[in-house]
């Protein structure tokens, strides 16, 4: 790759446009995965990092569709084939993201002692689970530019 190519794919990479499109879609995932982490643990007292592995696969597959059809629309080739893969190599990039996001969770939840009471139910996982999103975003935001939709690539 030329220096030219790699400045192009670089600037490409650290377009605010893209990556507010980008932190969007994963403010929209994180609220899918929040409300489902939510009801599974407040109301249903569900394992927290059993609710997490739910919230989390709903969440993924809502942020691909809308970087899709959003984020990305011009990045990648047309056709299922190419949209196939490109669904499944955004699923090992989230994996990543999510077994960060995953270790930040268990910590917080397992090696703290925080609670958050509202109305007598404590709020500290749904907290939690907000707290691990966000220390994925960059780390996501990179891989997926890169190797999801290839952005800048030749």
């Amino acid at each position: 790759m030329s220096n030219d190519s790699l400045s192009g794919r670089l600037g490409e990479l650290v377009s605010t446009v893209r990556f507010g499109k980008f932190a969007s879609v994963g403010a929209a995932g994180a609220t899918l995965e929040t409300i489902i982490v939510t009801i599974l643990t407040v109301p249903f007292t569900v394992y927290p990092l059993f609710a997490k592995v739910v919230g989390a696969e709903a969440s993924i597959t809502l942020m691909f569709l809308l970087n899709e059809r959003w984020t990305f629309a011009e990045e990648g080739n047309d056709g299922r084939r190419s949209l196939l893969g490109r669904y499944l190599r955004s699923h090992v990039v989230r994996a990543g993201g999510l077994a960060l996001a995953f270790l930040v969770y268990a910590a917080l939840i397992e090696l703290t002692v925080v609670t958050i009471t509202v109305g007598g139910s404590d709020f500290w996982p749904p907290v939690a689970n907000l707290i691990a999103i966000g220390t994925a975003l960059s780390v996501n935001y990179v891989a997926e530019s890169l190797f999801t939709w290839r952005v800048g690539a030749e």
